[in-house]
């Protein structure tokens, strides 16, 4: 019979310097912990020993860290694991949830994050609320590495098991109806219909009829039954976007249908019932819209159950070079045309620029700069004003921290001048620039200049008149 450990945490990782860095701060924190370069020790040790939390990479030498899941919750199924992996796509998070992670950290981490978190989780574990799930995981297409998306990742993989209504909000073009499929894909639901309706699209005297269908006769025009939108996802799930512009007058139907699976269709006497999950999403702010009572407050706690709130690009940095990548491949594919991609400083002006209409903006973009750029690597001076002008803007120069890197940032930046690039006008140029500065930090003297640039005194007195 096994004995608990008296190490609660046992860390699994071939990487040395992460088991160290753990170790000694769960040490700070009184937390006991034990280390095992691979997943056999660690399976080993389990025929004698059962710890309470076991923290453990996924990519690893022999049994990697999901086998060795599988393996943990044979012989402990209730045992909570926190899986560690440097590749933070949905897939591997939501593969990680479903083969029974408890928690997911991306690497690299926040040593205090991970520390709160295993702390967290061995006080989840004390009050009995820990769970676990195995299912095969969907294929997904979502992208991001930033801290917003991998929140994003780690909520479908939570949900993954749930038939819990969903609230997604965020801007037009964060890719809300993106995270409705990944919860769908990765549900029990996902070999039933999946149902997309645009509350904002559909004229307010139609919209009735779309998602509760309606009979022959009910209306002028009525010349045949409609299944609306309930019915056709019946057993499977119903994305509603743009819930906030639903007329208040229909708010009160699917409140209805939601909390008792139950309608009629429109002109109907028979009632019809459905066993539907709702995904719903927003751009607008719902509970102002409460405030002011466009929107039902009781309608509104029933789809904000759980809510998954999407960042915009521009607090995504991180996240646009991958994405931009994504769409050229995308627009190449879909254009049957060669692929094209930015040289450095163009993407550095593409990171720069804030994107207000979002990953749409970025997706509509690629597949233009695709059939306009003329050559195979674009440049900066190929790119929309609007874009190639946050060459200058702050968070460009914070992408050079030194003064190398400035300068060589302002030396790319030249060189892809038509009207410098000739002539030997870049090296008068940052000649220029250089003399300018230099007296001005010696207050004009003209031989504490020539000390500092090494350059003849006269040559200071001609350069001073040429530049």
């Amino acid at each position: 019979m096994r004995k608990n450990s008296v190490e609660p945490v046992w860390v699994v990782d071939d990487d040395e310097s992460i088991r160290w860095v753990l170790n000694q701060a769960l040490k700070k924190q009184g937390i006991a912990s034990r280390s095992f370069c691979s997943a056999s020790d660690a399976l080993e040790q389990f025929d004698q020993e059962l710890p309470q939390i076991v923290i453990t990479d996924i990519r690893m030498e022999g049994i990697d860290g999901l086998s060795f899941l599988d393996r943990v919750h044979q012989m402990a199924p209730e045992l909570p694991v926190i899986v560690m992996t440097a590749y933070s796509d949905l897939d591997t998070t939501v593969e990680s949830f479903q083969h029974g992670a408890r928690e997911h950290l991306s690497k690299p981490f926040d040593i205090d994050v991970a520390v709160a978190l295993i702390s967290q989780v061995m006080d989840e574990v004390a009050n009995g609320t820990t769970t676990i799930g195995l299912e095969e995981p969907a294929q997904t297409s979502m992208i991001g590495d930033s801290v917003p998306m991998q929140e994003v990742f780690r909520a479908v993989g939570r949900l993954s098991k749930s038939d819990l209504n969903v609230l997604i909000t965020g801007e037009s073009g964060t890719g809300k109806e993106l995270v409705a499929r990944a919860l769908y894909e990765n549900s029990h639901r996902k070999n039933q219909p999946f149902v997309a309706i645009n509350a904002a699209a559909i004229p307010a005297d139609l919209l009735e009829s779309e998602l509760f269908g309606h009979e022959k006769g009910a209306f002028t025009g009525a010349n045949q039954r409609r299944i609306g939108r309930f019915e056709q996802a019946n057993r499977g799930t119903l994305f509603l976007d743009e819930i906030g512009d639903m007329p208040h007058d229909l708010q009160s139907r699917l409140l209805r249908v939601m909390s008792e699976g139950k309608f009629y269709r429109v002109g109907g006497v028979n009632e019809i019932s459905v066993d539907v999950r709702i995904i719903a999403a927003t751009n607008q702010d719902l509970e102002a819209q409460v405030d002011n009572k466009s929107f039902r407050t009781d309608l509104f706690h029933r789809l904000n159950v759980v809510r998954i709130a999407l960042a915009p690009v521009r607090d995504r940095g991180s996240d646009i070079p991958q994405l931009i990548r994504h769409f050229m491949i995308q627009a190449a594919n879909q254009l049957n045309v060669e692929e094209k991609s930015f040289n450095q400083r163009a993407m550095e002006c593409l990171c720069a620029y804030t994107w207000p209409g979002n990953v749409r903006e970025i997706e509509n973009f690629c597949r233009s700069i695709t059939v306009m750029s003329p050559s195979r690597i674009i440049m900066s001076r190929d790119l929309p004003p609007e874009i190639e002008e946050c060459r200058f803007s702050v968070r460009n120069l914070e992408m050079a921290p030194d003064w190398e890197q400035s300068l060589r940032f302002a030396i790319e930046q030249m060189l892809e001048s038509d009207e410098l690039a000739q002539n030997g006008r870049v090296r008068s140029e940052i000649e220029r620039v250089m003399l300018e500065c230099t007296l001005k930090n010696t207050d004009g003297s003209r031989q504490k200049t020539a000390d500092i640039l090494g350059w003849g005194r006269n040559t200071i007195t001609r350069k001073a008149k040429d530049l």
